[in-house]
């Protein structure tokens, strides 16, 4: 039979290695030409999808069907429309919760329709330790996308990410962590109160401060000074209260195994930072030095402190060092003092955040693991065992 000039080939049915590997050496002996692929496994069943043409007078549907018989595949046959179209918005979709139920889903798709998005694709990432799935759009309005989404995420209480599919988002190098309420659980400067005997007092000016009611300079010079003529040893015993965030090591681990470069920037104090860079085997660590004097802090800060626009600076400062640009960075807080930093990386992502960092960063998280970044990242739970799993091979 004479074959019209595109045809989409679907073969679905039970998984097995080499059937792609084989249909694809198949079409290359009929001579055909192939224009695009895609392929998905969901428990076992396959979903191979083909859009191939032939040269006239090659019987390519007789060929195909054999193979599909002698393999027990499904296989149908399909004329597309090989003209060129427009090149398109993507978006990629991410929706995480404890739990993703079908009404939950069918919520966020049906946003997407709304939208006028179409689905490419879906893609489930984790089921550990929160359930997470990812979707490909066409042809949204991104304006019309992120509303309808937004809606649905506060109705069902779930976390939504919208991001260009482009090639910064898996190109991204660089992260950079707030560390207070971010990579740990504690507010340092909290911790130090407490051990000075003023903790309630610099409780209120640090939530004063982070809900963005308080300049933070001048929070942060007031707890200081609180803390004038304790001794350093306090110093230490904060330190061995820290907690880091559920999921942190796995967060930092397989972002050093995929290449990323780690900071840290904290409004916190360096006595902190040391520590955590050394344990966490973290690339870069700036934050305030607390001023000691004879084993007695003097209530006051040496240098420059680490404010908002301190933080955005830092990092322009570790991407110029690291050679990477701006918009391949991610930064993370929970904040008002991490707004800026946010807003100057290529994603900010609010982390369990006040309302007043919600609002303005690229997307926001509320689990309570830090790992569960990842998945926002395009990284699935599978890729990040594996590579754990490749670790112990390698230690032996």
């Amino acid at each position: 039979m004479t074959l019209p000039q595109t045809i989409l080939i679907r073969v679905t049915g039970h998984d097995r290695p080499g059937i792609t590997t084989e249909l694809l050496s198949l079409l290359s002996s009929l001579g055909a030409e192939l224009q695009d692929i895609e392929q998905v496994v969901v428990q076992s069943q396959l979903t191979l999808g083909l859009a191939t043409s032939a040269p006239t007078g090659r019987d390519l549907v007789k060929e195909v069907l054999l193979f599909g018989w002698e393999r027990d595949l499904e296989i149908d046959f399909e004329i597309v429309d090989s003209t060129p179209t427009e090149q398109v918005r993507r978006h990629v979709v991410t929706a995480l919760a404890s739990d993703l139920s079908p009404k939950a889903l069918a919520l966020t798709t049906g946003a997407i329709t709304k939208s006028g998005g179409n689905i490419d694709r879906i893609h489930r990432l984790s089921r550990f330790p929160v359930w997470s799935y990812e979707f490909l759009v066409e042809g949204a309005n991104p304006a019309d996308l992120r509303a309808s989404l937004m809606d649905i995420a506060a109705q069902e209480g779930i976390d939504i990410a919208v991001q260009p599919h482009d090639l910064s988002r898996r190109s991204s190098r660089l992260v950079v962590l707030d560390v207070d309420s971010t990579l740990i659980r504690n507010e340092v400067i909290d911790l130090l109160a407490e051990e000075a005997g003023h903790g309630e007092g610099v409780r209120r000016l640090t939530e004063l401060a982070m809900q963005g009611e308080l300049d933070y300079r001048e929070a942060l010079k007031r707890r200081v000074e609180l803390l004038a003529g304790s001794k350093v040893e306090i110093v230490d015993k904060a330190i061995s209260r820290m907690v880091l965030t559920a999921g942190a090591r796995t967060f930092i681990r397989t972002l050093k195994r995929l290449g990323y470069r780690v900071a840290i920037i904290s409004g916190g104090f360096t006595h902190f930072t040391d520590v955590l860079a050394e344990d966490l085997d973290l690339d870069h660590a700036y934050a305030n030095k607390l001023e000691v004097t004879d084993g007695v802090i003097t209530g006051r800060i040496e240098g420059d402190i680490v404010d908002a626009e301190a933080k955005a600076k830092l990092l322009e400062l570790v991407a110029l060092e690291e050679g990477i640009p701006l918009e391949q960075t991610v930064a993370i807080g929970d904040g008002a003092n991490d707004l800026p930093m946010l807003q100057k990386a290529g994603l900010g992502i609010a982390f369990n955040a006040k309302p007043v960092l919600v609002g303005a960063a690229d997307t926001s998280l509320n689990v309570p693991y830090l790992d569960a970044i990842l998945f926002m990242l395009g990284v699935s739970r599978e890729e990040i065992e594996a590579a754990d799993a490749s670790d112990l091979d390698t230690q032996g």
